[in-house]
């Protein structure tokens, strides 16, 4: 029995994602992805050996690469309004007088450092993409036939597992920890990034699949 085709709502059109299946998204275009959330590093507070260090690893990295890979640095506006809020209650409730004018000098610093400089919280992805060129001429054929869509559930997971599962590996050898988003996570992001004013995205880097399009130039690694 043939699995009914997706009818998609007003939205999804304007999407390229029709379906999740586990770890993979599906794609309009008869691809899929996966995307791999990476834990950031303060490389400001790293010596210049460090750094230097950290530069060549993530050169060698990209280097070693033998598919395409987008990278996705997603930057929120926080809202920090509720802990302002939470620093005025604990200054009136504080019967010390020392300790009350610390927590309003520090409840001044913080709101006059919020009026003069944007608090973001940045978070980092990788993208890794499938086509379904990749199993040739006859998985290009499945992936458009009556049961296209699992078939391409089928060829699109073993294929990008392998492909994640390499990604990391060269990620933990520069010291970045690194998950793969499972259902409920990337349900959770995207519903923030299409829901969400306050989130940015740009490109640093990107391969033949686009996930999010965001206004950035981007660097194709090929």
């Amino acid at each position: 029995m043939k699995k009914p085709a997706l009818k998609l709502n007003s939205t999804q059109k304007f999407i390229e994602i029709i379906d999740v299946y586990e770890d993979i998204l599906i794609l309009t275009s008869g691809n899929a992805s996966l995307i791999i959330e990476v834990q950031a590093t303060n490389f400001d507070l790293l010596s210049q050996d460090e750094q230097n260090a950290k530069i060549y690893a993530y050169s060698s990295l990209l280097n070693s690469l033998s598919f395409p890979i987008q990278i996705v640095v997603r930057s929120r506006q926080l809202d920090i309004s509720s802990y302002i809020n939470l620093l005025a209650e604990e200054e009136a409730k504080t019967q010390n007088q020392a300790l009350r004018k610390q927590i309003s000098l520090y409840k001044k610093f913080v709101t006059e450092l919020v009026k003069k400089n944007t608090v973001l919280d940045k978070k980092f992805y990788v993208v890794i993409p499938y086509s379904s060129l990749e199993k040739g001429v006859f998985g290009a054929k499945q992936a458009v036939g009556g049961d296209s869509i699992k078939n391409l559930e089928v060829q699109a997971k073993a294929a990008l597992h392998s492909k994640a599962e390499s990604m990391h590996t060269q990620l933990s050898r520069i010291g970045l920890k690194s998950k793969t988003l499972e259902r409920e996570d990337l349900l959770k992001l995207f519903y923030e990034l299409y829901n969400d004013s306050s989130v940015h995205q740009s490109h640093m880097a990107h391969g033949k699949t686009g996930i999010v399009k965001g206004d950035a130039s981007a660097v194709q690694k090929k």
